[in-house]
């Protein structure tokens, strides 16, 4: 029996762009893989969402991104419908969005991470609270949305603008190095891509515009650092209970590898990094979305 699946995109979030083109690009690889599938925007408006959701679809592909949609406030919902969704459950989604918790249980579990402090933005802006270089970060918004980078020698101010109205930021060490990023589809790494790019870092316009980044795969890297690449993309994914399909960022200084986030919900562009590991491991899109769809749950 064919099943119906319901393609949630959108949301309110900072990514709400992105998430509509990733919905976008789901709903057309899924109905090419022949399922029965329904585009849902998701607003604010969380009883029109289930009026949408009745009759209740087989399967939900959840293609939101940020808040709200991956740090699992819709997962809740979905769980109390009783019906199954793609990627992590509602524990795991809320801890890997949170990125202090993230980094607690890394590291707890022995995934190297970069030394950080939380503070509030009037702490911040009153002067520098560890050596540049270093980064500020909201604590749970994804695709490098609100992230700012202080080099050596740069003396620029930190503008209180740029908090986005957070009660409380990270300050990180800035890692230098090159960057990778490992897809890992239930619980096994597929491939370690080198992420390039002639902006100051990998921020939201190198991830999602034409030609913002060059993506290395696989990357050009010793051998040993590749398979450790992949068995701690595989650890983090684990520590946080993950399932379906996530992405583990890290930065790598010469030395050692330092992760700076795992994602939950990694986008589904034409200029994603998921969708082209898949491919590189002989997996095509609607082979993915369909694996996706097929190995979903929701949480009793």
């Amino acid at each position: 029996m064919t099943k119906n699946v319901a393609v949630l995109m959108g949301g309110w979030s900072a990514e709400r762009e992105v998430s509509l083109v990733s919905g976008a690009n789901c709903a057309t690889a899924l109905k090419e893989a022949g399922y029965n599938v329904t585009s849902i925007d998701v607003q604010r408006d969380m009883a029109a969402l289930i009026t949408r959701l009745y009759p209740k679809p087989d399967v939900v592909f959840n293609a939101l991104h940020g808040r709200f949609g991956e740090d699992g406030c819709v997962q809740g919902l979905l769980d109390i419908l009783a019906i199954p969704y793609t990627h992590s459950g509602l524990q795991c989604s809320a801890i890997a969005m949170n990125k202090p918790m993230a980094k607690k249980l890394f590291s707890l579990a022995g995934i190297p991470v970069a030394e950080h402090l939380l503070a509030t933005p009037d702490e911040i802006i009153s002067g520098d609270l560890m050596a540049r270089p270093f980064v500020i970060k909201p604590l749970n918004e994804g695709s490098s949305v609100g992230v700012q980078i202080f080099h050596e020698g740069d003396n620029s101010p930190v503008l209180i603008e740029d908090m986005r109205g957070a009660s409380k930021m990270m300050v990180e060490a800035f890692i230098p190095g090159r960057e990778f990023t490992i897809a890992i589809m239930g619980g096994k790494a597929l491939a370690v891509t080198e992420v390039k790019t002639e902006r100051l870092f990998y921020d939201y316009d190198a991830k999602y515009a034409t030609g913002g980044s060059v993506h290395e795969i696989p990357a050009k890297i010793d051998k040993d650092i590749e398979v450790e690449a992949l068995r701690l993309a595989e650890l983090a994914h684990k520590t946080l209970d993950c399932r379906g399909v996530s992405r583990a960022d890290f930065r790598y200084d010469g030395e050692k590898l330092v992760i700076l986030e795992l994602n939950t919900q990694p986008g589904m562009t034409p200029t994603s990094l998921v969708p082209e590991q898949a491919a590189y491991v002989g997996i095509t899109f609607p082979k993915l979305v369909s694996w996706m769809v097929e190995n979903a749950e929701f949480d009793e």
